[in-house]
């Protein structure tokens, strides 16, 4: 699956911004749904992942509240809206993609095949 990332951009402590992630490929509705960011000389980090069944959810405590991740598998999206931002927020966001992985390891970025280019997220103070 090939995964192209859209909707960052600048904005203000306490905006809102909505990310999307088109995918392009087949069986879209199988894939477990991820977003990650990653700050300049940080590692990547999880921020969100949705399940490609059920569509069950999982956040990382720093977003909880303020993010939503959903997903719809006739467009072949992922989205995340992103409201009370921080800056501490400001990141590249990538999104990724995968079959397999367990819920274990859905905060991984490892577990993941496939990623998006990402797309960046400035939050002035």
């Amino acid at each position: 699956v090939q995964l192209q990332a859209f909707g960052g951009g600048l904005v203000q402590t306490g905006g809102s911004l909505a990310l999307s992630c088109a995918a392009s490929g087949r069986t879209f509705s199988s894939y477990h749904m991820a977003w990650f960011r990653q700050a300049p000389g940080k590692e990547r980090k999880f921020v969100a992942a949705i399940r490609g069944t059920g569509g069950i959810t999982y956040y990382a405590d720093s977003v909880k509240g303020r993010f939503t991740i959903s997903r719809d598998n006739v467009k072949e999206n992922v989205y995340l809206q992103m409201n009370s931002l921080k800056p501490e927020d400001t990141a590249v966001y990538y999104c990724a993609a995968d079959r397999g992985v367990i819920t274990s390891a859905l905060a991984t970025a490892a577990a993941y095949d496939y990623w998006g280019q990402g797309t960046q997220v400035t939050v002035s103070s």
